[in-house]
């Protein structure tokens, strides 16, 4: 069935009872990029496709879990991606559908974009619409330089196996009226397989992020956006003013993982590939490395990512060059964490709680607070402290980047769309990696 996506909208009020049968259609070529639907439309109030318990899948998979019989999944390695061609690369300019696009934000001498993961919600839309209007309200702005240029998600898009059928209310509807790309890392819900089904991992992730081109998915049930064209489940992804590595840390609860005996060592190749051209390059925006498992968390259900931990470090000290940030998912929440590597400084921000469900933070029943050292120095470990953390409201991650500093904001939806001060907030020097 051909259809027009810049021109045919369903009004979100009414019911789109035939949303199941467009699963069945071939994505519709339109050969550019489309964003946010012509008309803003009221937020849904309920799900166009009711979402099941997962209880019995959940108690399969955790029995197994007690038995160690789960293992991270092989997956596809990203388009054009070979021993001679190491580095995937997506640029700002690709997913606009125009190689010139970033000249005003370099003009500008400023790039701001947002992040957050952990958005599908399989209870209804309302803690999505939450955040999606708060996304949305980052359109308003006085000054042109401050809007958003993009939405780079953390993961966990679709829960609770990725599923196809729950694109259209997890995804494509939260984010009708946000006017501008979203890129996705893969989380761990991305790529799982409910027990008993066959569907290939990844599969309805690859069909909505990672077409060759601008592709309206059946998945979006008539609105407007275009499908992503990512190369795959790692890519670095170049913008004005920074670059961002991106991995996927595959689909166990914990830990997370980008290599070991079954899915193999791409990722690592990709790796030390992306942090050695960074290094020969002298590039000296901001370099942000994102994936999906937190390498640190304080007093969640979810763990530190140990080995991920290791191989990323061992990149970055062989290539000599190491991010200037860390963002992550998976724990839902926000988590800010400054790691003290010899003269420089490294937040690792956790931004989990994009609308899916809150994880509270305590230790042994006793709340947390700031700022507290969890992991102390020595012995080859450095020194990691929690400055901040809120565990109580949905939000999102609001990034600024210039030619000399990396700002990153946390911003609570609960603060509505006039608010437009952050509730945490921490500048780092590009030059001398060191929290200003």
């Amino acid at each position: 069935m051909a259809r027009h996506p810049k021109h045919h909208h369903k009004p979100k009020h009414q019911p789109t009872s035939d949303v199941p049968a467009l699963h069945n259609d071939a994505p519709s070529d339109i050969g550019h990029p489309v964003f946010a639907q012509p008309q803003p439309t009221p937020d849904p109030a309920k799900f166009e496709i009711k979402h099941g318990s997962d209880n019995a899948a959940y108690k399969e998979i955790d029995e197994l879990n007690r038995e160690h019989k789960l293992a991270p999944i092989p997956f596809p390695n990203p388009r054009g991606f070979s021993a001679d061609a190491p580095e995937p690369v997506l640029t700002f300019g690709d997913i606009m559908g125009n190689p010139q696009a970033g000249a005003k934000i370099t003009a500008a001498g400023q790039l701001v974009f947002h992040a957050v993961g952990d958005t599908g919600s399989t209870r209804g839309p309302e803690t999505q619409n939450l955040v999606a209007d708060k996304l949305t309200s980052d359109f308003d702005e006085n000054d042109p330089k401050d809007i958003p240029a993009f939405f780079l998600h953390l993961g966990d898009v679709i829960y609770s196996f990725g599923e196809a059928k729950y694109y259209y209310d997890q995804f494509y509807e939260p984010y009708r009226d946000y006017p501008a790309p979203i890129i996705a890392l893969a989380g761990n819900h991305d790529g799982m397989v409910a027990p008993g089904v066959s569907t290939p991992t990844l599969q309805a992730y690859l069909q909505n992020f990672c077409q060759a081109e601008f592709v309206v998915a059946p998945e979006a049930g008539g609105l407007s956006r275009t499908a992503q064209i990512q190369p795959g489940v790692f890519f670095t992804f170049e913008a004005p003013f920074a670059r961002i590595l991106c991995l996927y840390s595959n689909t166990l609860e914990d830990p997370g993982v980008i290599a070991d005996d079954n899915i193999g060592d791409a990722q690592l190749t990709y790796l030390k590939a992306a942090l050695t051209r960074a290094k020969d390059e002298n590039f000296n925006g901001a370099l942000i490395l994102a994936h999906h498992h937190p390498a640190y968390t304080a007093g969640s259900m979810h763990g530190w990512s140990v080995d991920l931990l290791k191989q990323v470090d061992a990149a970055c000290s062989a290539a000599g060059i190491w991010p200037h940030a860390v963002l992550s998912g998976h724990a839902h929440n926000y988590q800010r964490f400054t790691r003290a590597h010899g003269q420089t400084q490294i937040p690792y921000i956790i931004a989990g709680n994009g609308g899916h469900g809150l994880a509270k933070l305590s230790r042994k029943g006793q709340v947390l607070r700031t700022p507290s050292v969890i992991q102390a120095a020595g012995k080859g470990l450095d020194e990691v402290t929690l400055e901040s953390y809120d565990d109580a409201d949905y939000g999102y991650l609001r990034l600024i980047v210039d030619a000399a500093t990396l700002t990153i904001e946390y911003h609570p939806a609960s603060d509505g769309a006039g608010m437009k001060t952050p509730d945490d907030a921490v500048t780092i020097d590009l030059a001398t990696r060191t929290i200003k």
